[in-house]
């Protein structure tokens, strides 16, 4: 077979596949605001809302699974900056249980599934989430690696604002007197730029078809609920 053809072959075959994707992600897109539909509606019923707390470590696991099965480039970079962004999240949230640094004297309830050293598994899977998904809808406007951590950090701690309410309510974590204290913002965005700086260095495609939708049906799930609860 010829160089021109195989050419061609290949051409056609990467073709496919965009097209491919392309009829795939309005699918993904409805599956994501049902997820969350559903999610909302079910936190909003007294009745039915045990069951539905119980199910938020597994919306969790959905999020990340979808936000990963759009993610292009599997290099070594990008395990290591997700181990990363695991690792220092769930680390700072240990310490900060333990001894009240960086954020303050809080406590996980029994929501957020099973739990090491006091802090339930999935709050380091939290922390990737939302630093992969501000970090990555960053990435094309700011060039700058400084301005743009700082921007994401800043962003998390706006969304921060709209699940801390949320999550007292639907007993993920407590604070000490209910009061969240001003260190826990300022923790939030001082963890979320380390990570968020290690994300900019990493050196892997950041770029995924799902992140601003995800982000969106995300934030817009926390507003509601602030409403409603």
């Amino acid at each position: 077979m010829s160089y021109q053809v195989e050419q061609k072959l290949s051409n056609s075959s990467s073709l496919n596949l965009k097209e491919s994707k392309k009829k795939k992600l309005p699918i993904i897109e409805a599956v994501i605001t049902i997820i969350y539909l559903v999610g909302i509606v079910g936190m909003s019923i007294p009745e039915v809302r045990p069951y539905f707390q119980q199910l938020t470590p597994y919306q969790l696991l959905f999020t990340l699974g979808i936000m990963l099965s759009q993610h292009r480039d599997w290099n070594d970079s990008f395990i290591r900056f997700m181990a990363a962004a695991f690792l220092i999240g769930y680390g700072s949230e240990v310490s900060g249980v333990h001894t009240g640094f960086p954020f303050g004297n809080y406590q996980y309830g029994p929501v957020l599934g099973p739990q090491l050293f006091e802090v339930p598994i999935m709050i380091g899977v939290n922390w990737l989430i939302l630093i992969y998904l501000t970090g990555t809808l960053l990435n094309n406007w700011i060039k700058n690696d400084f301005l743009a951590a700082l921007i994401g950090s800043f962003t998390m701690v706006l969304i921060d604002f709209a699940i801390e309410p949320v999550a007292i309510a639907l007993d993920f974590w407590s604070w000490e007197n209910n009061i969240i204290p001003l260190s826990n913002y300022l923790g939030w965005f001082g963890v979320a730029f380390i990570i968020q700086m290690i994300f900019r260095k990493a050196v892997f495609t950041k770029e995924n078809k799902i992140t601003a939708y995800l982000l969106a049906n995300l934030i817009a799930f926390f507003v509601i609920l602030n409403f409603i609860l």
